[in-house]
């Protein structure tokens, strides 16, 4: 298995993602246990979809807490365990960290990620960082949980808080929201959408593009020609991440006015 993928990365950044990815599949079927990866990036995700669509991989799940979750874990598992089976393990793998701060502290995210970097623990080996009205819920993988839990409590920026750790499915539910907007494109191309977002000249977009900026669906898009599907999702560095939702009509020039989702 995974073959074609290992081939098809081996010049790139995701080829040890893809070996990582094939032994712990290889694991799960050889003992017939379910196992789990690191946390992965949205782009990590994407391109592993993309893999296991293509290897036809079935029993697997991306888990991060939330069904939006920017940060998932892909869990693979054995044919004699469903999904439903599948959530009872989750408080298994994964455990959510309260930080509950006194009413006249308030932090950003940033402020919880660059304290948790301080302890030394790998980015992969934590997920979303949800900042919350009482503090934030931080979501680990529960092998890291107590050395987290003990060291956030020894930094200086949470020495009034209140630190916990709780159930996964404890965890504060979360959804994206959204701003509508309305451009003109004079077509279906990744450049014309750029140029438009970015407000930008098209030869500035071609540039944004060449330069790895501009991300479809989440994976690096430097095809400047490459069709949008309403679905899409389109992010540019610097720009933000929006959604291709519809096309609303052709003007009278033959351009065309479509309706994005930007994501606040």
């Amino acid at each position: 298995m995974f073959e074609k993928a290992r081939e098809k990365y081996k010049n790139t950044e995701y080829k040890m993602l893809i070996a990582k990815i094939a032994d712990k599949y290889n694991y799960c079927i050889s003992k017939n246990k379910i196992v789990y990866t690191d946390f992965l990036n949205v782009t990590e995700k994407a391109i592993v979809e993309k893999v296991l669509k293509e290897e036809k991989i079935l029993n697997s799940k991306f888990f991060g807490g939330n069904i939006e979750s920017d940060r998932n874990i892909l869990i693979f598992y054995p044919e004699k365990i469903n999904e439903k089976m599948l959530e009872k393990n989750y408080d298994n793998i994964l455990k959510v960290i309260k930080i509950f701060l006194p009413s006249e502290i308030k932090y950003e995210h940033k402020n919880y990620l660059s304290g948790i970097m301080k302890l030394g623990i790998k980015r992969e080996k934590i997920g979303d960082i949800i900042v919350t009205d009482y503090g934030a819920d931080i979501v680990v993988l529960k092998e890291v949980c107590d050395i987290l839990l003990n060291g956030l409590k020894d930094l200086t920026r949470f020495r009034k808080a209140i630190i916990e750790e709780h159930s996964i499915f404890d965890i504060t539910k979360t959804k994206n929201e959204f701003q509508d907007i309305s451009i003109i494109v004079s077509s279906l191309r990744l450049d014309s959408f750029v140029s438009e977002i970015a407000r930008s000249s098209r030869s500035k977009a071609i540039e944004l593009i060449n330069e790895g900026r501009v991300f479809l669906n989440h994976i690096n898009e430097f095809k400047i020609d490459k069709k949008i599907n309403v679905s899409d999702i389109i992010t540019i560095r610097g720009k933000g991440k929006f959604i291709f939702e519809s096309i609303q009509k052709n003007t009278k020039s033959g351009r065309l006015l479509v309706n994005l989702k930007k994501y606040k």
